[in-house]
């Protein structure tokens, strides 16, 4: 019985994580460098240690309430936050959205020489609530924007400041896009495995 509780769990777990960012409650769209990235897609850029990028959320709300964001990292210090509205990654901004209305949120982020020779992801999370005393959380949830590979070398470019918002001097990293690492084949692949261990 035990066992059986665990799977359903773990199938819920993995079919909320493939939920796309969107709800009755309102939408995100989700830009790298300033170019959306359609769908579920996620950007994978190769960077230099140092090398900034950007990451933007346009987040439209249906009603009026309270929505809290911030990004996300596995571990510590593995990246630095050069500009946006919170100065620190795990560290959450808040504001009241109006009825039908879009906030951008938007970060310039550089890696730090932790993950130097390997590869890290960046998530957004983020949270909708009613306004007021006791006001209930109506949406919440996490994914992965950006999986980032860093390289050896040390970036050369021009840092970008608040005053000085151009992420560099030279040509952008080049980004592919791919899908999440929970997709429905692997969600499909658990419910297979969770249907086997029920017949035993």
């Amino acid at each position: 019985m035990k066992l059986k509780i665990l799977v359903i769990g773990t199938i819920f777990i993995l079919l909320t994580n493939i939920a796309s960012a969107s709800s009755p409650y309102g939408s995100i769209d989700v830009y790298y460098n300033d170019k959306i990235l359609p769908g579920k897609e996620i950007a994978k850029p190769v960077l230099k240690i140092g090398e900034p990028f950007k990451v933007r959320f346009d987040f439209t709300v249906h009603q009026k309430c309270y929505v809290s964001v911030k990004l996300s990292e596995l571990g510590k210090n593995n990246f630095v936050i050069i500009d946006g509205p919170t100065s620190k990654i795990e560290e959450y901004y808040g504001k009241i959205m109006e009825e039908n209305s879009t906030e951008v949120f938007e970060w310039t982020v550089k890696p730090t020489e932790n993950w130097a020779g390997g590869s890290i992801p960046i998530d957004f999370v983020y949270q909708v609530d009613e306004l007021g005393a006791g006001g209930k959380t109506l949406v919440n949830g996490e994914f992965t924007v950006v999986y980032c590979t860093i390289s050896k070398e040390y970036y050369e470019g021009k840092i970008p400041t608040s005053e000085n918002h151009p992420v560099s001097e030279t040509e952008p990293s080049s980004t592919s896009a791919s899908t999440p690492a929970f997709t429905l084949l692997s969600a499909i692949s658990v419910l297979a495995l969770a249907f086997a261990l029920f017949r035993r």
